[in-house]
């Protein structure tokens, strides 16, 4: 066999086989970086434990590795700098010290890397002794915290950007079997992105605790960092949901630039 044919055949068995010449395709990136600002005390301790279990799973599946800190003194220019993708796992937004809320701030405006948001994080108002954060506020699209279903409720959330990255797979709508609802003085409607609401007519129970226009999942577009916020986030079992899992996981490939 002439030194063409071997060439043919070689070229053949790399076709069927996968292997790599000089010019071959190019390597898997490497694994991204996740910071989790975790919340683990309190009534949302189950949840972030459940949260924690399924996102080591989701590490190896999807290639990245997560520290977790359990408050944010740690956080300054440099030490965010090791990271593409913010996780704040129903940390609220406050007991931040200047020096973080800076670093959080340029890290989000100069979009260095992604942020997702779960449930607590927008428990924006007077809590604790601590003011509200302004320019977290208007990030969140201007609400501050109301008032909540304290007993819990089933709602179904409707999908409305069907075409954004983070809803791929998702159906139009689904049941959300429980959730400790928030309400805030305002829908943040005007100045963020909405991406799915709840149809407050399906609380089970019934409940009068409602504001009418409610976002539950929302984006800035104002800033450069790929941000998500996702309300759902108080019971563990939202992660025996497949729906939820599936918004999360997308939500964390998109933000972390990897979608």
């Amino acid at each position: 066999m002439n030194r063409l044919a071997l060439a043919l055949v070689f070229l053949g068995l790399c076709a069927l086989d996968g292997c790599q010449t000089g010019g071959g395709a190019a390597a898997d990136p490497p694994p991204f970086h996740v910071l989790g600002l975790a919340e683990i005390s309190g009534i949302h301790a189950p949840f972030v434990a459940a949260a924690k279990a399924w996102l080591a799973q989701q590490a190896v599946k999807e290639n990245f590795t997560i520290d977790y800190i359990q408050d944010p003194d740690k956080i300054d220019d440099e030490f965010l700098s090791h990271y593409q993708l913010i996780l704040q796992l129903n940390y609220p937004p406050y007991r931040w010290s200047p020096v973080a809320m800076a670093a959080f701030q340029k890290y989000i405006e100069e979009g260095r890397g992604g942020w997702i948001g779960l449930h607590h994080a927008s428990l924006i108002g007077d809590f604790d002794g601590y003011h509200p954060w302004p320019w977290f506020q208007d990030f969140m699209g201007g609400i501050t915290w109301k008032a909540y279903i304290p007993k819990f409720a089933s709602g179904k959330v409707i999908v409305e950007d069907k075409n954004h990255p983070i809803m791929k797979g998702v159906p139009a709508d689904f049941l959300i079997k429980l959730e400790e609802w928030y309400t805030y003085d305002k829908s943040p409607r005007p100045k963020v992105h909405v991406i799915a609401s709840v149809d407050e007519s399906s609380y089970v129970p019934n409940v009068p605790v409602k504001m009418g226009d409610h976002p539950v999942i929302w984006s800035n577009d104002r800033v450069k960092a790929r941000n998500v916020y996702i309300f759902m986030g108080h019971s563990p079992v939202l992660l025996d949901d497949e729906n939820y899992k599936k918004i999360l996981n997308n939500a964390i490939l998109w933000a972390a630039g990897r979608d």
